[in-house]
């Protein structure tokens, strides 16, 4: 097996097949890919200690818990602060994930809610968090281009070096 960190042409058509079939059985998958039963759930057991695999709740739709407003927050922040504003923000059920980024502004912030008074209130609750200097909240009109990583994958597969991406 290569670099036990990296996703090889075998790993990418196992995680293919997951993503066609996600409740496929492991001995389902090792079958469709060619591979031993034993291997697949040594390789799938790695990616997911390695962090290749992402936990099952990001497969879980916001809107159908009754958060269809989506919104990106970005903040500057006092730098030494920045532990704890992050610490503070992740006890923010809304929040569902926090980027530290360059640029003008220190964090993105990626928040749901209810409706405009909900996001109002979380808004609120970003910008008191101590540390935080100042926000700007810009609203999901419509996602265009769902989440998605087979294009990836499909290209890891067809690689004859199994690399990534080439240098243009």
């Amino acid at each position: 097996m290569p670099n036990a960190d990296n996703v090889d042409p075998t790993d990418a058509r196992i995680l293919l097949e997951l993503a066609a079939h996600p409740r496929a059985a492991t001995v389902a998958v090792a079958d469709r890919v060619g591979i031993a039963r034993n291997t697949a759930q040594a390789r799938l057991a790695r990616l997911e200690r390695n962090g290749a695999v992402g936990p099952f709740e990001r497969r879980v739709s916001p809107r159908a818990l009754g958060y269809p407003l989506k919104a990106f927050v970005t903040a500057q922040v006092t730098q030494r602060k920045l532990d704890d504003v992050a610490a503070a923000l992740a006890a923010v059920p809304e929040i569902l994930e926090v980027d530290g980024v360059s640029g003008s502004t220190d964090l993105l912030i990626q928040v749901v809610a209810a409706n405009a008074d909900d996001l109002y209130r979380i808004a609120g609750q970003i910008l008191a968090v101590p540390g935080v200097e100042r926000t700007n909240t810009a609203l999901v009109m419509r996602q265009l281009v769902d989440y998605r990583i087979t294009p990836l994958l499909h290209r890891l597969t067809e690689r004859p070096d199994g690399g990534g991406r080439t240098a243009p």
